[in-house]
């Protein structure tokens, strides 16, 4: 199956529109490209939403506050086609910059979440997360579709999409997927290409640090200072340098306090060699403990 592709917005409403008017549901998948098997998670999750997928690969240098950063990312249309295309993806959008951003980047009208833009991963990317409310808004505007589709590995941006679509009154259902992880516990990310053989090894103390909480909780220890102090530690010994640990209520990312909040998210953002690296692991409190 050939998919079809444009870097065009008004063709992209057209089909929606088509697609609208004879009664298919669309689902939308926004991603920047560099596809691996989480992303493909999240497509096949999109299918099962609505008749129709549509995929955008963009790019986008409004989150990026880094040139270096941005310039290095990994570009690879052609096996994310072929990947798609497998999938039997309806539509894949692959806008320019110079289409989403005409005016510039200073220029641009930006969308910003209050708080949850400007928290964790928010506190240490300047303006990361305007980029990200910004492009996804305007996609959203663009695509107008019925189901967006996200995976929960950034639980903040996750959440932080979901507050924009509830407070700006879209129509457009967010859906959450699980993390996809690799064997050994890793979370897929595009950023574990940057890792070097060892630094792979050592960044899967990331989801075993994580599940040292998750137990710690679970086991109903409630010294939430001093499970997150612990946990920074044991990155640290292993060469690894936390920006955070935190544990908080999945509902809205404040603090999670103890012996009040039951359904609480442990998150966590290192660099590990070169790349800077975010996993997370949901806790329902309500749960028993693992034996």
């Amino acid at each position: 199956m050939s998919l079809p592709v444009t870097a065009d917005c008004d063709e992209v409403r057209q089909q929606v529109s088509d697609w609208k008017r004879s009664g298919e549901r669309v689902a939308f998948v926004p991603t920047m490209g560099n596809l691996h098997e989480g992303h493909l998670q999240l497509v096949r999750a999109a299918r099962k939403s609505a008749g129709r997928v549509l995929v955008s690969i963009f790019v986008n240098p409004l989150q990026f506050d880094n040139a270096d950063d941005l310039s290095a990312y990994p570009r690879t249309l052609k096996q994310d086609a072929d990947a798609l295309a497998a999938l039997h993806v309806d539509l894949l959008y692959t806008p320019s910059a110079q289409s989403i951003y005409p005016q510039g980047l200073e220029q641009h009208t930006r969308v910003t979440v209050p708080r949850l833009g400007d928290i964790l991963c928010g506190a240490h990317r300047e303006g990361h997360f305007a980029g990200v409310s910004t492009i996804v808004c305007k996609l959203f505007n663009q695509v107008q579709p019925h189901t967006a589709v996200f995976g929960e590995k950034d639980f903040q941006q996750l959440a932080l999409i979901r507050k924009m679509v509830t407070d700006l009154a879209m129509p457009i259902k967010i859906i959450g997927v699980p993390t996809m992880r690799e064997a050994d516990g890793l979370a897929m990310s595009s950023r574990n290409l940057y890792l070097s053989d060892s630094e792979r090894q050592q960044a899967t103390k990331l989801y075993q640090v994580l599940q040292k909480v998750r137990s710690a909780l679970l086991n109903d220890d409630q010294d939430y200072d001093g499970l997150q102090k612990t946990a920074i530690a044991s990155l640290q010994n292993a060469a690894i340098y936390p920006e955070y640990v935190e544990i908080l209520r999945q509902s809205d990312l404040h603090k999670a306090r103890p012996q009040q909040d039951s359904k609480l998210v442990i998150v966590v953002a290192a660099k590990v060699g070169k790349a800077r690296l975010i996993d997370n692991l949901q806790v329902n409190l309500n749960e028993s403990p693992s034996p």
